[in-house]
């Protein structure tokens, strides 16, 4: 594991292979570990980065409010170090918010977007209600709130086939620190409308959802897709595709990386 420093935080990543810039970006409760079984197989012929967000993993808490902004200028921070000028981004959930936020920032670094069980749309109000419950779940019982937030990003037909995967899950999410998970939970509250961006930008795109995920509305996300040149593929299990659909999803990113 590698590391720089941020605004006097330290930020963690990995960099692996040879070949096309390929920047992994972890959800919320996740940490660069989640892209374990990717690596390998992308690194072959492509130099993989993954990146611990803020108040993630072992990257340090910036604030008590981390913007999906914030963790843009942390990515852009760290391919700078590395002199990526241009990569492909797959961005996982709070990942894939993000990866949109760095398009908007840094529109002529990217090459191609993967947003993975994601979505460019703001918080409804209902989501931005159902952030501040969450905050004050997390700050009122902290092992509770992450043990039922994890097992809740699985479609239920998988909770039981799954559950050693979903037990390995939790332990990682357990290492986010109280401040982590608060700052980022403000942060995706506040995160604005990038839908546009599926809609004017050049590069290639591809959104990849879950027919029972329980996190995304399936219709309302997919909806997003409509009038753009944005690929959809859907797979008919949950929030956790890179879990749930390991196997199928690698053929699809390596698919998608190869048509570029």
């Amino acid at each position: 594991m590698k590391h720089i420093q941020f605004k006097n935080t330290q930020i963690s990543y990995s960099d692996t292979g040879k070949g096309t810039a390929i920047v992994l970006l972890h959800g919320f409760l996740e940490n660069k570990g989640m892209w374990d079984f990717y690596i390998p197989e992308l690194a072959q012929k492509n130099r993989v980065i993954t990146i611990d967000l803020l108040g993630h993993g072992e990257t340090e808490c910036l604030g008590y409010v981390q913007t999906m902004e914030d963790n843009a200028d942390v990515v852009h921070a760290v391919l700078s170090e590395l002199r990526i000028r241009k990569a492909i981004f797959v961005g996982h959930s709070m990942g894939g918010y993000v990866a949109l936020a760095y398009a908007e920032l840094y529109p002529d670094t990217i090459k191609g977007l993967v947003l993975l069980n994601s979505t460019a749309r703001a918080d409804s109000t209902e989501r931005k209600i159902n952030r501040d419950r969450a905050i004050k779940a997390v700050k009122q019982s902290y092992m509770n709130f992450v043990s039922l937030s994890i097992a809740n990003l699985f479609s239920e037909d998988n909770r039981e086939r799954l559950s050693s995967a979903i037990e390995r899950v939790k332990k990682e999410a357990l290492k986010t620190p109280l401040q982590g998970i608060v700052a980022s939970l403000e942060g995706m509250k506040i995160r604005p409308d990038r839908e546009v961006l599926l809609h004017l930008t050049p590069f290639p795109k591809l959104l990849v959802l879950g027919e029972k995920d329980p996190v995304l509305n399936f219709e309302e996300t997919k909806d997003q897709t409509e009038n753009t040149s944005v690929k959809l593929v859907t797979f008919p299990d949950g929030h956790m595709s890179h879990i749930e659909n390991q196997d199928q999803l690698l053929i699809v990113l390596l698919a998608f990386f190869k048509s570029i």
